[in-house]
């Protein structure tokens, strides 16, 4: 499982966190151990209370422990999980508490241990607490067979590679092939006998005719890409320009990409709140029926809890009842009876709490696996939408990067002159220039170079 840790204070933010129902479906508070107080909050206040006497801030170590997906972890794999956390940092015997969480159909466990050792008044120093996390989750994947991940496994497997939009071809940022864009922008030719019409044809498709840096004619894509009309035309310049007529009444690439920016930023904002309300839509039912879920697990829990402590209390008054008192009692002393009758008694009070820990654990794990079961309904539903929404926002992102392009397109000849002016006062250019200064001198006076000082001086 996934085990993040982390040094803290704020031991009061950190209760609430731990004992919020309204975040999480499901919250047991599995373990108190070592405080007085017997709510989270209250124990977390204690360890505060005993920090001030000493000069640490962060008085408490804690940590998440999130087991796969799609696995059913049983309470002593968190359990032995969480005593090789503590074996590994040297916590033991210092106070700590355990909450599970359940939440999207997926179990987890919270340990938080407090750092102040109360007899020295001091901080347990936890040195490469990650590295040791990382070392007992690799083993828990490894004993309970699961699939581990690969930075898990080896830091080397992360892949660093990034490729940029920039290393692209055009007609794959367009999301199109070439040979497509070839055949609109050839059709779009042959149907048009003027600029006109050849500027409404690729205007009804979602292009822009305009005025190329090099005084030739180009469409721009929704996009913003920049296509020459010559070339995925297959046409001469001069048949082009005969055509297509003069360039001057045409706006530039900037201005139309900017144009093209604005119009399409308020279709994209449109869009976006559409695929949110959509989202929303189809979210609403499942959501509904996810609530009706967590009340109907909680209340079975609730009963079950109800009758394993009625029959606690029970089969605990039959153990009792074994026992005889007064001269009789003091027989079976005598006779042994009493501590064969406690002894029956141990192993009875150890299997019946056995079997109540198995039986909640059946009602999560069934619990469990109802709750993936809608998750995974949830799940498809949102990334089919976030997929969506992540495109177009995207999109949006891309189209404002266009909206910003002409303020700075004035800069571009400063950033020329200062490249060039950067590159001329390069050492080995300026040497280079001194040599030549020198050359020329020497050839004017017919005296060799020199080489150094003279010897006779």
């Amino acid at each position: 499982m996934i085990l993040k840790a982390s040094q803290r204070g704020g031991g009061k933010q950190l209760g609430h966190h731990l004992t919020r129902t309204d975040d999480n479906e499901h919250v047991e508070i599995h373990e108190i151990r070592g405080f007085v107080s017997d709510d989270v909050t209250g124990a977390f206040k204690e360890s505060y209370a005993v920090s001030k006497g000493t000069k640490c801030k962060q008085h408490l170590f804690s940590v998440s422990l999130n087991p796969p997906e799609k696995q059913q972890v049983s309470v002593d794999v968190f359990e032995n999980t969480i005593d090789r956390i503590e074996k590994k940092n040297n916590l033991h015997e210092h106070p700590r508490v355990v909450v599970f969480h359940e939440k999207e159909g997926r179990r987890h466990a919270h340990a938080v241990w407090s750092r102040i050792d109360a007899d020295t008044m001091t901080a347990k120093n936890l040195s490469h607490y990650k590295l040791k996390m990382r070392d007992i989750s690799r083993e828990v994947y490894l004993e309970q067979g699961w699939k581990m991940p690969k930075g898990l496994m080896n830091s080397k497997d992360r892949d660093p590679r990034n490729f940029s939009l920039a290393e692209w071809q055009q007609a794959k940022r367009m999301g199109v092939r070439a040979q497509d864009i070839k055949s609109m922008m050839q059709e779009c030719w042959a149907v048009s006998d003027s600029k006109t019409a050849f500027q409404q044809v690729l205007k009804e498709r979602g292009f822009q005719l305009a005025k190329g840096d090099r005084r030739g004619f180009v469409a721009i894509s929704p996009q913003g890409e920049v296509l020459s009309i010559a070339r995925y035309a297959s046409k001469k310049a001069k048949e082009v320009r005969a055509k297509l007529g003069e360039l001057d009444n045409l706006p530039n690439i900037e201005e139309t990409r900017r144009l093209l920016a604005e119009t399409m930023g308020k279709t994209l904002q449109r869009n976006l709140k559409e695929a949110r309300l959509r989202q929303q839509q189809a979210l609403t039912p499942l959501d509904l029926q996810r609530q009706n879920m967590v009340k109907a697990q909680r209340k079975e829990r609730h009963t079950l809890d109800l009758r394993q402590k009625q029959r606690w209390q029970m089969e605990t008054k039959l153990r009792s009842k074994r026992f005889q008192k007064g001269i009789k009692g003091v027989i079976d002393h005598v006779t042994g009876t009493h501590k064969k009758l406690h002894s029956q008694n141990m192993l009875e009070t150890h299997r019946a709490l056995q079997r109540d820990r198995q039986q909640k654990q059946d009602l999560i794990s069934a619990q469990l696996k109802d709750r993936q079961k809608l998750q995974s309904k949830i799940k498809v539903v949102r990334d089919t939408h976030a997929k969506t929404l992540i495109d177009l926002r995207r999109d949006k992102q891309y189209f404002k990067d266009i909206e910003r392009e002409p303020a700075t397109a004035h800069l571009k000849p400063q950033f020329e002159r200062l490249k060039q002016a950067s590159r001329a006062n390069k050492p080995a250019e300026r040497l280079k220039r001194l040599k030549e200064k020198t050359h020329q001198v020497n050839e004017k006076t017919h005296r060799p170079p020199s080489r150094g000082f003279d010897r006779e001086r």
